[in-house]
Protein backbone atom coordinates (compact mmCIF):
# COMPACT_ATOMS: atom_id res chain seq x y z
CA UNK A 1 0.00 0.00 0.00
CA UNK A 2 1.46 3.48 -0.65
CA UNK A 3 2.56 5.33 2.35
CA UNK A 4 0.46 8.71 2.09
CA UNK A 5 2.48 12.08 1.52
CA UNK A 6 3.08 14.05 4.90
CA UNK A 7 4.43 17.42 5.81
CA UNK A 8 7.50 18.88 7.68
CA UNK A 9 7.35 18.50 11.57
CA UNK A 10 5.69 21.54 13.28
CA UNK A 11 7.65 24.38 14.80
CA UNK A 12 5.18 25.62 17.13
CA UNK A 13 2.55 23.68 18.33
CA UNK A 14 -1.42 25.09 18.37
CA UNK A 15 -3.48 24.31 20.63
CA UNK A 16 -6.68 21.55 19.64
CA UNK A 17 -9.77 20.74 21.19
CA UNK A 18 -11.61 17.72 20.55
CA UNK A 19 -15.24 17.82 20.86
CA UNK A 20 -17.21 15.00 21.22
CA UNK A 21 -21.29 15.18 21.04
CA UNK A 22 -23.29 12.78 23.29
CA UNK A 23 -26.82 11.60 24.48
CA UNK A 24 -26.91 8.35 26.22
CA UNK A 25 -24.38 6.86 24.34
CA UNK A 26 -22.44 5.45 27.36
CA UNK A 27 -21.33 2.28 25.67
CA UNK A 28 -20.05 3.73 22.41
CA UNK A 29 -18.12 6.24 25.01
CA UNK A 30 -16.85 3.77 26.85
CA UNK A 31 -15.29 1.75 23.36
CA UNK A 32 -14.13 4.67 21.53
CA UNK A 33 -13.43 7.59 23.82
CA UNK A 34 -10.26 5.83 25.26
CA UNK A 35 -8.63 6.09 21.69
CA UNK A 36 -9.39 9.81 21.78
CA UNK A 37 -7.63 10.08 25.30
CA UNK A 38 -4.27 8.20 24.20
CA UNK A 39 -4.02 11.04 21.59
CA UNK A 40 -0.43 12.16 21.55
CA UNK A 41 -0.74 15.97 20.30
CA UNK A 42 0.67 18.07 23.60
CA UNK A 43 -1.81 20.72 23.96
CA UNK A 44 -4.55 19.21 23.46
CA UNK A 45 -8.45 19.69 25.19
CA UNK A 46 -10.78 16.57 25.34
CA UNK A 47 -14.58 18.07 25.51
CA UNK A 48 -18.05 16.13 26.17
CA UNK A 49 -20.67 17.50 25.26
CA UNK A 50 -22.97 15.56 27.28
CA UNK A 51 -26.60 16.13 25.92
CA UNK A 52 -28.58 16.04 28.91
CA UNK A 53 -27.78 12.17 29.14
CA UNK A 54 -29.66 10.51 31.93
CA UNK A 55 -27.86 7.00 31.81
CA UNK A 56 -24.45 7.80 33.43
CA UNK A 57 -22.15 8.19 30.49
CA UNK A 58 -21.11 11.35 32.07
CA UNK A 59 -20.39 10.22 35.55
CA UNK A 60 -18.41 7.51 34.09
CA UNK A 61 -16.12 9.77 31.79
CA UNK A 62 -15.61 12.17 34.90
CA UNK A 63 -14.31 8.66 36.59
CA UNK A 64 -12.59 6.57 34.01
CA UNK A 65 -11.08 9.10 31.62
CA UNK A 66 -10.43 12.55 33.65
CA UNK A 67 -8.36 14.20 31.51
CA UNK A 68 -11.73 14.50 29.73
CA UNK A 69 -13.95 17.96 30.59
CA UNK A 70 -17.27 17.31 30.84
CA UNK A 71 -19.70 19.95 29.18
CA UNK A 72 -23.15 19.83 30.54
CA UNK A 73 -25.44 21.07 28.35
CA UNK A 74 -28.30 20.63 30.13
CA UNK A 75 -30.70 18.92 27.68
CA UNK A 76 -30.69 17.56 23.87
CA UNK A 77 -29.53 19.97 21.76
CA UNK A 78 -28.97 17.91 18.95
CA UNK A 79 -25.90 16.95 17.22
CA UNK A 80 -25.54 20.28 15.39
CA UNK A 81 -26.86 22.58 18.75
CA UNK A 82 -24.33 20.83 21.33
CA UNK A 83 -21.51 20.58 19.35
CA UNK A 84 -22.52 24.46 18.33
CA UNK A 85 -22.52 25.17 22.03
CA UNK A 86 -19.33 23.40 23.06
CA UNK A 87 -17.09 25.30 20.72
CA UNK A 88 -18.53 28.83 21.96
CA UNK A 89 -17.15 27.21 25.10
CA UNK A 90 -13.60 26.32 23.89
CA UNK A 91 -10.37 28.13 22.79
CA UNK A 92 -8.22 25.88 20.74
CA UNK A 93 -6.88 27.68 17.62
CA UNK A 94 -8.33 23.88 16.03
CA UNK A 95 -11.70 22.63 16.80
CA UNK A 96 -12.45 18.73 16.05
CA UNK A 97 -16.00 17.72 15.71
CA UNK A 98 -15.63 13.72 16.47
CA UNK A 99 -18.68 11.74 16.62
CA UNK A 100 -19.06 9.61 19.62
CA UNK A 101 -18.57 6.20 17.59
CA UNK A 102 -15.68 7.16 16.18
CA UNK A 103 -12.13 5.01 17.09
CA UNK A 104 -8.67 7.17 16.16
CA UNK A 105 -5.43 5.97 15.22
CA UNK A 106 -2.11 7.00 17.04
CA UNK A 107 -0.47 9.70 15.53
CA UNK A 108 -3.98 11.12 14.38
CA UNK A 109 -3.73 14.94 15.19
CA UNK A 110 0.00 15.38 14.25
CA UNK A 111 -0.59 15.21 10.07
CA UNK A 112 -4.06 16.81 10.22
CA UNK A 113 -2.55 20.00 12.37
CA UNK A 114 1.08 20.00 10.64
CA UNK A 115 -0.91 20.30 7.11
CA UNK A 116 -3.42 23.30 8.78
CA UNK A 117 -0.42 24.91 9.90
CA UNK A 118 1.45 24.75 6.05
CA UNK A 119 -1.31 26.39 4.46
CA UNK A 120 -3.20 28.99 6.06
CA UNK A 121 -6.08 29.05 3.55
CA UNK A 122 -7.34 25.53 4.70
CA UNK A 123 -10.61 25.90 6.50
CA UNK A 124 -11.17 22.20 7.39
CA UNK A 125 -9.93 18.83 6.78
CA UNK A 126 -10.92 15.24 7.83
CA UNK A 127 -8.91 12.00 8.49
CA UNK A 128 -9.70 8.78 5.85
CA UNK A 129 -11.82 7.34 7.30
CA UNK A 130 -12.60 3.31 7.69
CA UNK A 131 -14.82 0.85 9.21
CA UNK A 132 -14.45 -0.80 12.01
CA UNK A 133 -15.51 -4.26 10.83
CA UNK A 134 -14.50 -4.91 8.41
CA UNK A 135 -11.44 -2.67 8.83
CA UNK A 136 -10.14 -2.61 5.29
CA UNK A 137 -13.36 -0.95 3.80
CA UNK A 138 -13.79 2.61 3.36
CA UNK A 139 -17.00 4.38 5.64
CA UNK A 140 -19.75 5.79 4.81
CA UNK A 141 -20.00 8.58 6.33
CA UNK A 142 -17.31 10.51 5.01
CA UNK A 143 -14.13 7.94 3.10
CA UNK A 144 -11.99 9.69 1.88
CA UNK A 145 -13.65 13.12 1.25
CA UNK A 146 -16.54 14.43 -0.08
CA UNK A 147 -17.84 16.12 -3.48
CA UNK A 148 -21.10 17.33 -4.15
CA UNK A 149 -22.50 16.67 -7.97
CA UNK A 150 -24.39 19.54 -9.90
CA UNK A 151 -27.86 18.56 -8.41
CA UNK A 152 -26.70 18.43 -4.40
CA UNK A 153 -25.92 14.96 -4.41
CA UNK A 154 -23.46 13.81 -1.85
CA UNK A 155 -20.41 11.34 -2.88
CA UNK A 156 -17.20 10.58 -1.67
CA UNK A 157 -13.63 9.27 -2.55
CA UNK A 158 -14.15 5.57 -1.67
CA UNK A 159 -18.32 5.61 -1.20
CA UNK A 160 -20.78 6.36 -3.76
CA UNK A 161 -24.43 5.26 -2.74
CA UNK A 162 -24.32 2.43 -0.92
CA UNK A 163 -20.64 0.84 -2.92
CA UNK A 164 -17.82 1.27 -0.10
CA UNK A 165 -14.42 0.39 -1.55
CA UNK A 166 -11.41 -1.43 0.31
CA UNK A 167 -8.84 0.51 1.15
CA UNK A 168 -5.91 -0.23 -1.06
CA UNK A 169 -4.37 3.02 -1.10
CA UNK A 170 -6.17 4.46 -4.16
CA UNK A 171 -7.05 7.39 -2.12
CA UNK A 172 -4.05 8.05 0.02
CA UNK A 173 -2.79 11.27 -1.97
CA UNK A 174 -3.92 14.24 -0.20
CA UNK A 175 -6.68 15.88 -2.05
CA UNK A 176 -9.06 18.95 -2.35
CA UNK A 177 -12.39 17.99 -1.99
CA UNK A 178 -15.58 19.51 -1.44
CA UNK A 179 -17.02 18.41 1.75
CA UNK A 180 -15.12 17.05 4.91
CA UNK A 181 -16.94 14.68 7.02
CA UNK A 182 -18.71 15.77 10.03
CA UNK A 183 -17.81 12.32 11.81
CA UNK A 184 -14.12 13.82 12.05
CA UNK A 185 -14.03 17.14 11.62
CA UNK A 186 -10.42 18.94 11.78
CA UNK A 187 -11.66 23.00 11.96
CA UNK A 188 -9.80 26.18 11.95
CA UNK A 189 -11.13 28.52 14.97
CA UNK A 190 -10.61 31.13 13.00
CA UNK A 191 -12.82 30.09 9.42
CA UNK A 192 -15.34 29.36 11.59
CA UNK A 193 -15.46 33.09 12.82
CA UNK A 194 -15.86 33.91 9.57
CA UNK A 195 -18.44 31.89 8.12
CA UNK A 196 -20.42 31.15 11.07
CA UNK A 197 -20.69 27.56 12.90
CA UNK A 198 -22.95 24.38 12.08
CA UNK A 199 -26.60 25.48 10.61
CA UNK A 200 -28.82 24.61 14.08
CA UNK A 201 -31.83 24.27 11.38
CA UNK A 202 -30.51 21.51 9.96
CA UNK A 203 -30.19 19.61 13.44
CA UNK A 204 -28.90 16.13 11.94
CA UNK A 205 -27.24 15.52 8.47
CA UNK A 206 -25.76 17.37 5.93
CA UNK A 207 -24.48 20.00 8.14
CA UNK A 208 -20.91 19.61 7.81
CA UNK A 209 -21.95 20.01 3.74
CA UNK A 210 -23.83 23.22 3.97
CA UNK A 211 -20.55 24.61 6.31
CA UNK A 212 -17.62 23.33 3.83
CA UNK A 213 -19.75 25.08 1.47
CA UNK A 214 -19.91 28.03 3.36
CA UNK A 215 -16.15 27.95 4.22
CA UNK A 216 -15.02 27.62 0.74
CA UNK A 217 -17.67 30.39 -0.40
CA UNK A 218 -15.73 32.60 1.87
CA UNK A 219 -12.42 31.39 0.20
CA UNK A 220 -11.30 28.49 2.32
CA UNK A 221 -10.28 24.87 0.94
CA UNK A 222 -11.47 21.73 2.25
CA UNK A 223 -9.57 18.42 1.98
CA UNK A 224 -8.65 15.23 2.91
CA UNK A 225 -5.28 14.01 4.76
CA UNK A 226 -4.78 10.60 4.66
CA UNK A 227 -1.94 10.40 7.04
CA UNK A 228 -4.51 10.76 9.55
CA UNK A 229 -6.93 7.66 10.11
CA UNK A 230 -9.92 7.27 12.22
CA UNK A 231 -12.26 4.24 12.09
CA UNK A 232 -16.28 5.29 12.43
CA UNK A 233 -19.16 2.83 13.46
CA UNK A 234 -21.71 5.05 11.85
CA UNK A 235 -24.90 4.35 12.89
CA UNK A 236 -24.83 5.50 16.58
CA UNK A 237 -27.57 8.11 16.15
CA UNK A 238 -29.82 7.14 13.10
CA UNK A 239 -29.12 4.00 11.40
CA UNK A 240 -28.93 4.21 7.72
CA UNK A 241 -32.74 3.36 6.59
CA UNK A 242 -34.08 5.00 9.28
CA UNK A 243 -36.90 7.01 7.86
CA UNK A 244 -36.25 9.82 10.05
CA UNK A 245 -32.99 9.85 8.53
CA UNK A 246 -34.09 9.87 5.18
CA UNK A 247 -36.28 12.95 5.76
CA UNK A 248 -33.33 14.70 7.10
CA UNK A 249 -31.50 13.94 4.78
CA UNK A 250 -33.73 14.76 1.79
CA UNK A 251 -34.64 17.89 3.86
CA UNK A 252 -31.42 19.15 4.30
CA UNK A 253 -30.08 18.97 0.96
CA UNK A 254 -32.61 20.97 -0.45
CA UNK A 255 -31.93 23.84 1.64
CA UNK A 256 -28.50 23.54 1.27
CA UNK A 257 -29.11 24.15 -1.94
CA UNK A 258 -31.41 26.94 -1.65
CA UNK A 259 -29.29 28.51 0.63
CA UNK A 260 -25.86 28.35 -1.12
CA UNK A 261 -27.09 28.62 -5.26
CA UNK A 262 -28.36 32.07 -6.59
CA UNK A 263 -32.20 31.75 -7.15
CA UNK A 264 -31.90 31.43 -10.88
CA UNK A 265 -29.67 28.38 -10.45
CA UNK A 266 -31.65 26.90 -8.18
CA UNK A 267 -34.89 26.93 -10.01
CA UNK A 268 -32.75 25.32 -12.56
CA UNK A 269 -31.68 22.74 -10.76
CA UNK A 270 -34.91 22.28 -8.77
CA UNK A 271 -37.13 20.49 -11.54
CA UNK A 272 -34.37 18.15 -11.86
CA UNK A 273 -34.15 17.40 -8.36
CA UNK A 274 -37.79 17.07 -7.67
CA UNK A 275 -38.10 14.23 -10.79
CA UNK A 276 -35.07 11.97 -9.60
CA UNK A 277 -36.21 12.30 -5.71
CA UNK A 278 -39.65 11.21 -6.87
CA UNK A 279 -38.07 7.95 -8.34
CA UNK A 280 -35.93 7.86 -5.38
CA UNK A 281 -39.40 7.66 -3.36
CA UNK A 282 -40.72 5.28 -6.23
CA UNK A 283 -37.63 3.05 -5.42
CA UNK A 284 -38.45 2.60 -1.95
CA UNK A 285 -42.13 2.25 -2.56
CA UNK A 286 -41.47 -0.33 -4.80
CA UNK A 287 -39.22 -2.11 -1.94
CA UNK A 288 -42.04 -1.83 0.19
CA UNK A 289 -40.18 0.84 2.62
CA UNK A 290 -43.64 2.76 2.76
CA UNK A 291 -42.52 4.71 5.36
CA UNK A 292 -39.27 5.86 3.75
CA UNK A 293 -40.74 7.16 0.57
CA UNK A 294 -43.36 8.94 2.34
CA UNK A 295 -40.39 10.71 4.23
CA UNK A 296 -39.08 11.94 1.54
CA UNK A 297 -42.63 13.73 0.57
CA UNK A 298 -42.60 14.97 4.24
CA UNK A 299 -39.48 16.24 3.60
CA UNK A 300 -40.54 18.67 0.61
CA UNK A 301 -42.88 19.88 2.51
CA UNK A 302 -40.93 20.53 5.50
CA UNK A 303 -38.17 22.12 3.50
CA UNK A 304 -40.83 24.59 1.36
CA UNK A 305 -41.67 26.17 4.81
CA UNK A 306 -37.90 26.28 5.84
CA UNK A 307 -36.41 27.88 3.14
CA UNK A 308 -38.23 31.23 4.04
CA UNK A 309 -35.62 31.62 6.66
CA UNK A 310 -32.50 31.85 4.27
CA UNK A 311 -31.21 34.76 1.73
CA UNK A 312 -29.50 33.25 -1.19
CA UNK A 313 -26.55 34.54 -2.66
CA UNK A 314 -26.74 37.20 -5.89
CA UNK A 315 -24.41 34.77 -7.63
CA UNK A 316 -23.53 31.21 -7.33
CA UNK A 317 -19.71 32.03 -6.14
CA UNK A 318 -18.91 28.46 -5.76
CA UNK A 319 -20.55 25.39 -7.26
CA UNK A 320 -21.00 21.34 -6.28
CA UNK A 321 -17.55 19.90 -7.35
CA UNK A 322 -19.32 17.29 -10.18
CA UNK A 323 -20.99 18.63 -13.55
CA UNK A 324 -22.74 15.54 -13.66
CA UNK A 325 -25.50 13.61 -12.29
CA UNK A 326 -24.37 10.86 -9.95
CA UNK A 327 -27.54 9.46 -9.75
CA UNK A 328 -26.97 9.04 -13.64
CA UNK A 329 -23.90 7.83 -13.25
CA UNK A 330 -24.32 5.12 -11.04
CA UNK A 331 -27.51 4.23 -11.98
CA UNK A 332 -27.74 4.02 -15.24
CA UNK A 333 -24.18 4.25 -16.51
CA UNK A 334 -22.86 1.49 -13.70
CA UNK A 335 -20.19 3.98 -12.87
CA UNK A 336 -20.13 2.38 -9.19
CA UNK A 337 -16.44 4.48 -7.68
CA UNK A 338 -15.05 7.51 -7.91
CA UNK A 339 -12.24 6.27 -10.04
CA UNK A 340 -14.87 4.88 -12.74
CA UNK A 341 -16.63 8.76 -13.13
CA UNK A 342 -15.60 10.83 -15.95
CA UNK A 343 -12.34 13.18 -14.60
CA UNK A 344 -13.17 15.89 -16.55
CA UNK A 345 -16.69 16.61 -14.99
CA UNK A 346 -14.89 17.86 -11.74
CA UNK A 347 -13.87 20.88 -11.31
CA UNK A 348 -10.11 21.51 -12.17
CA UNK A 349 -8.65 22.11 -8.14
CA UNK A 350 -10.39 18.38 -7.16
CA UNK A 351 -8.50 16.86 -10.22
CA UNK A 352 -4.96 16.80 -9.00
CA UNK A 353 -3.42 16.02 -5.86
CA UNK A 354 -3.06 19.56 -3.73
CA UNK A 355 0.30 20.69 -4.10
CA UNK A 356 2.52 20.75 -0.52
Amino acid sequence: MPTPDVVNPLPTVPRVTVVVVSWNAKPLLERFLPSVVRSTWPSLEIVLADNGSDDGSAEWVERELPSVRVERLGSNLGYCGGNNEAVRRTTGEYVVLLNNDVAVEPGWLEPLVARAEADPTIGALQPKLLQVDPPDRFEYAGAAGGHLDRLGYPFARGRVFDTLEEDRGQHDEYREVFWASGAALFLRRSALDAVGLLDERFEFHMEEIDLCWRLRRGGWRVACEPASVARHLGGGSLAQGNPRKTAYNFRNSLLMLYKNLAPRDWWRVFPQRLVLDAAAAARFAARLEFANAWAVARAYVAAHFMKSAYTPPDRTEVRPSYGRSIAVDYFLRGRRTVGALDGEAFGPEYRTPVSR
